[in-house]
């Protein structure tokens, strides 16, 4: 990784949380890397993310890199079609959305998945971190949603 080019992201409002989720579109995880700590009331997702910000050519190498997103002040998680049964499923997400509660500042922090998978999170409010690692590698394959499949 070129030296500064990490992305450190904080989402403290609706806004902000749109930034990451377009930061974070079409990053792959597996189950396994699907973390809950109750306790803390932290849910942690260790991701494989796509760097479209560094990848405005449709050909030539792209890159992925190892992020952590974080979700802080954590006090339900309900999900639909996502399973830690089978650790190394794969997911890759599709956005991250935020639902204001009542009373602010709680509210409901939506992660979609592709294939109709969800993380519905009830948080106290809106504390969200994307860390980019050091740990960044080529791929052959850009996202395309575009494409047609046969």
């Amino acid at each position: 990784m070129a030296e500064g080019r990490a992305l450190r992201l904080i989402a403290e409002d609706a806004a902000d949380l749109e930034i990451i989720s377009s930061a974070a579109q079409d990053a792959v995880l597996k189950a396994e890397n699907i973390k809950y700590d109750r306790k803390r009331r932290r849910l942690a997702l260790e991701i494989n993310r796509f760097q479209w910000e560094d990848a405005p050519r449709k050909r030539g190498p792209q890159s992925r890199v190892r992020t952590l997103l974080a979700f802080d002040g954590v006090l339900n998680v309900k999900t639909r079609a996502v399973t830690k049964a089978d650790p190394d499923m794969v997911y890759s997400i599709l956005s991250l959305t935020f639902e204001p509660a009542d009373e602010p500042p709680g509210g409901k922090i939506s992660i979609l998945f592709a294939g109709d998978g969800e993380l519905a999170l009830d948080v106290e409010a809106m504390d969200v971190t994307l860390l980019d690692s050091a740990y960044e590698w080529t791929t052959r394959h850009r996202p395309d949603h575009d494409k047609k499949r046969r």
